[in-house]
């Protein structure tokens, strides 16, 4: 990384990449939050400690602008700050807002939305989970059923609110949220893409019901979502009635590209610590061993490189752009076929899970394997991410066994 003098913002002393590296490791070694609890609440109560005083060192939100408490970074810097928060091994956000929901109401959101929402889930005081999908509308959200009607006013009546009702499912940390932002129907059930608005409900409002849904690692990372007649406040509409794809768009870009630089960083370790299991297996002197750990090698260094192209669009143009899928695609994959790798590396010990005294490494391989089966289904499915890569980027004819309108861009 380059040492040359870099001044971020106006104001600030003068600092050079490397002196800049020094001071966030510094930081990060000298106030590492200690060992993950096992309980949850004590686990969710350490984390969000954790996000506090991260913030209050002004040490949060590498991309975010200052004016809402990040900390404006340079793109060298915001490649420096990704890797060395991933090798300190300290928790990550909480809930799915900071990459997906943020930029979504930085673009879109009134100034009242953004002095009141963007801060608190920066430090961690409010946690924030997304309510896309439905049980008949994954990736065609299009189609999406939970309604919306309006009542007690004008769209714009800051006495108006929407009544909503319906259900969401595959909710990542919806359990622990405070705050849901959710696409919901209020046009009729025709309108498809035309009738959508994005709103936020409070996760803890009467007729909000969250249940959790238990996966193959016997973990509930996933929640389904209900609303029984939830009031909400049309001030918490983000854009304007019906017109919430564009806000969709935005967010699924983000979500597709968030953390691209982070999974480089996170993977750089997972792969050295196969390579020492491979080591301790006596498996490095079998060609096909090795020349499969030569493969992932090449990928990580793939992965770092197109996570440092995504956080450059981002900067240059705002947004992601269809690419975005190009990395989620690459990086779902390759952490399926990593783990496939070294489930069979364990040979028999490849089918002990977490809670046999005989696992290798606590069964964390094989918990990875599990976990993984989900990642070309999340963030929009890999058929999906091959559409959009196909028509978007590489510019082929479109699939014509998908809708004209209203798909995912």
């Amino acid at each position: 990384m380059t040492t040359a003098t870099v001044r971020d913002l106006p104001g600030d002393p003068v600092e050079t990449d490397a002196a800049f590296r020094d001071r966030l490791r510094a930081f990060l070694r000298e106030h590492h939050p200690g060992r993950r609890p096992k309980d949850t609440v004590d686990r969710l109560a350490w984390q969000k400690q954790w996000l506090s005083s991260l913030y209050d060192a002004g040490f949060a939100g590498p991309s975010w602008p200052r004016e809402y408490g990040g900390m404006g970074l340079s793109f060298a810097r915001q490649v420096i700050y990704q890797e060395e928060y991933t090798k300190a091994r300290v928790p990550g956000p909480l809930g799915t807002g900071l990459g997906i929901a943020a930029p979504t109401i930085i673009k879109y959101g009134s100034e009242e939305q953004k002095q009141r929402y963007l801060r608190p889930m920066l430090r961690g005081d409010m946690v924030w989970a997304q309510g896309y999908s439905e049980p008949e509308a994954g990736s065609d959200l299009p189609s999406l059923r939970t309604s919306a009607k309006r009542v007690g006013g004008g769209q714009d009546d800051p006495g108006a609110e929407y009544v909503v009702n319906g259900q969401k499912v595959w909710n990542s940390a919806a359990d622990i949220a405070d705050i849901l932002f959710t696409l919901v129907r209020t046009g009729t059930p025709e309108s498809r893409q035309d009738g959508i608005s994005y709103l936020l409900i409070d996760a803890h409002a009467p007729g909000v019901t969250v249940r959790p849904l238990r996966d193959l690692t016997g973990d509930a990372h996933f929640c389904e979502i209900f609303f029984a007649d939830v009031r909400v406040p049309v001030a918490d509409r983000v854009g304007t009635e019906n017109g919430g794809w564009p806000l969709v768009r935005t967010s699924l870009g983000h979500e597709r590209a968030a953390g691209a630089m982070n999974q480089a960083a996170l993977y750089r370790r997972v792969l050295d610590e196969l390579i020492e299991l491979a080591r301790e297996r006596g498996a490095t002197t079998d060609p096909i061993v090795r020349d499969r750990l030569a493969d992932f090698e090449t990928r990580v260094w793939i992965m770092r490189l197109t996570g440092m192209r995504t956080i450059a669009d981002i900067m240059d143009k705002g947004e992601p752009g269809p690419a975005s899928s190009t990395s989620r695609l690459f990086i779902v994959t390759f952490e399926q076929e990593l783990h496939e790798f070294a489930v069979d590396l364990l040979g028999a010990y490849g089918a002990l899970d977490r809670t046999d005294p005989h696992a290798i490494q606590r069964g964390r391989w094989v918990w990875g394997f599990l976990r993984t089966r989900a990642s070309t289904i999340g963030a929009g499915t890999a058929e999906i991410q091959r559409n959009t890569i196909a028509e978007q980027v590489l510019g082929l004819p479109r699939d014509p066994a998908m809708p004209t309108s209203g798909r995912i861009r």
